[in-house]
């Protein structure tokens, strides 16, 4: 069985979901007062709780299956991250220019995507692995292309029939899911009220496909 499933979580369960990035830090605090900092993981992991997305029988039998059909824990699938799920600011429309994702060099043809957060020297590029198919936008030069542009939307990766010019910025607009795992052995199903289901707690982690 592949260790990860292309298939999305429930879209109208998601939609009720908490959670969000966690880093994980080591802070040692020194004698003199002054503290030391370092990060164990350069990417943040993030922990999703979709319980309370739950609100209809429908919903608890959709990921009663969805669970069973990734055997719990074992297999890994897409979620739509009901806070951020797109390349553009939020309540912006996606558009080619939103996400930098290389210079071209005359040869290269492949570039991954990712999402920047901040500018300069301290941004952070967090890498785009599970695209939604049919939403990328892609511009070489400032200039938006209409084709001679692919996806792969298993990983995230923009191949370009050409390669671009050398120094030419490329930028991509998208829409995507974040790759995940069930992190319980067991789902606690309760029939609250008729036609009312509830799953107290269905804890999500992020993982690398």
């Amino acid at each position: 069985m592949a260790p990860f499933s292309e298939e999305c979580f429930p879209l109208r369960v998601a939609l009720g979901t908490s959670g969000g990035p966690e880093r994980r830090i080591e802070v040692v605090r020194l004698s003199t007062g002054y503290e030391t900092r370092n990060q164990r993981h350069a990417h943040a992991f993030r922990r999703y709780d979709a319980g309370s997305g739950v609100k209809r029988l429908a919903d608890l039998a959709a990921v009663l299956a969805f669970f069973e059909a990734r055997r719990g824990r074992l297999v890994g699938f897409r979620f739509r991250d009901p806070f951020e799920n797109r390349s553009s600011a939020y309540g912006k429309p996606v558009t080619a220019l939103d996400q930098p994702i290389g210079t071209g060099d005359g040869q290269t043809r492949v570039f991954a995507l990712r999402k920047t957060y901040g500018a300069g020297a301290d941004a952070y590029a967090r890498p785009i692995a599970k695209p939604v198919a049919g939403t990328l936008k892609v511009a070489v030069a400032g200039v938006a292309l209409g084709a001679g542009v692919s996806l792969d939307p298993a990983t995230g990766l923009v191949s370009f029939a050409a390669a671009p010019k050398a120094g030419a910025a490329i930028s991509a607009g998208f829409e995507f899911d974040v790759p995940v795992r069930f992190d319980l052995d067991q789902l606690v199903l309760n029939v609250a009220a008729f036609e009312a289901g509830e799953i107290p707690s269905i804890p999500l982690v992020e993982v690398r496909p």
